[in-house]
């Protein structure tokens, strides 16, 4: 058995994720306390309860989320499952990035924090938007979004087969929407977010991001990291750093990532931390792997009996 834990990203959080862990594990309490700590307020108390609309605000969701997969991440390797490799979609690459002791935990907090500050201020609210794209392969999206004329849209995530995310330009999205259905898609749909990511909108956010990072201490990482970049096993911390940066205004590669860590002999996927976003989109990509998830001690149980 080879085993691949996978992060997820923004759209997974939600009021009272991490709690029941919280609730039954010293040593997340501790994690949640170091959060708190480097952040200057309680973790805990938002992501527990709320309220929603300040938690979905992308500077709070970014910690909170990362916090919680993290946590969930420490309580895995406390019961002895080591992966083979981790990934994480978009922020879950952060997660990936701390659990595979490339930066420290407290370090990183801050930094998604900023980075949700950065993405927020690079486009300002209602000039962006992403849309999902069901039933189109990627060649047929690539075309769409070249042919519409009003304004910048791209592919920005490639999550599984026919599922493609876009992004740009509020406007352009809405008319790359329109020429999508008229090529086929099976369902075309505005994403409940307040920024672009993953496309050139968010080069000024990236360049800050740049910046910040070099003044963070990183460090060889211990576990090899599949990249949402280039979909490719990287160690060396100065190519993590470069990839983190990279990867907010270059296309998400989630559905070549898992076919890389699946071609390397990966057969076991645990989605760790909170939802099932990621599971399902692997199950689309490969029929034939094994997946779980940890996010609450229920999980945590079910998982360990199947796998140990």
């Amino acid at each position: 058995m080879k085993i691949a834990f996978v992060f997820p990203g923004q759209g997974s959080q939600h009021v009272g994720m991490g709690k029941d862990l919280f609730d039954n594990f010293e040593e997340v309490k501790e994690i949640y306390r170091t959060a708190s700590d480097a952040l200057g307020y309680d973790v805990s108390e938002l992501s527990f309860n709320g309220p929603e609309n300040e938690l979905n605000k992308t500077f709070r969701t970014q910690p909170c989320l990362l916090t919680a997969g993290y946590a969930a991440f420490k309580i895995l390797s406390a019961k002895g499952i080591t992966p083979f490799c981790i990934a994480g979609h978009s922020l879950g690459e952060y997660t990936a990035v701390t659990a595979g002791g490339v930066i420290s935990f407290a370090d990183t907090v801050k930094i998604t924090e900023k980075r949700g500050q950065y993405m927020q201020e690079a486009v300002p609210e209602g000039k962006g938007l992403m849309a999902a794209i069901i039933g189109l392969e990627r060649e047929a999206i690539v075309k769409v979004c070249a042919s519409v004329r009003s304004g910048y849209a791209a592919a920005a995530n490639y999550n599984c087969p026919g599922q493609t995310v876009i992004a740009g330009e509020k406007n352009a999205v809405e008319e790359a929407i329109k020429l999508a259905k008229n090529a086929g898609a099976k369902r075309a749909i505005p994403l409940a977010v307040s920024v672009p990511s993953h496309c050139t909108l968010m080069k000024g956010a990236s360049e800050r991001l740049s910046v910040l990072l070099n003044n963070t201490p990183l460090h060889p990482a211990q576990i090899p990291i599949v990249n949402n970049a280039d979909a490719a096993f990287l160690k060396d911390p100065q190519e993590i750093k470069t990839s983190l940066v990279r990867q907010l205004n270059q296309p998400l590669l989630w559905e070549d990532s898992v076919k890389v860590m699946v071609g390397s002999g990966v057969d076991t996927f645990i989605e760790v931390g909170p939802k099932r976003v990621l599971s399902g989109l692997i199950k689309r990509i490969d029929g034939n792997v094994r997946i779980f998830n940890v996010e609450d001690a229920k999980s945590l149980q079910e998982t360990l009996s199947a796998i140990t």
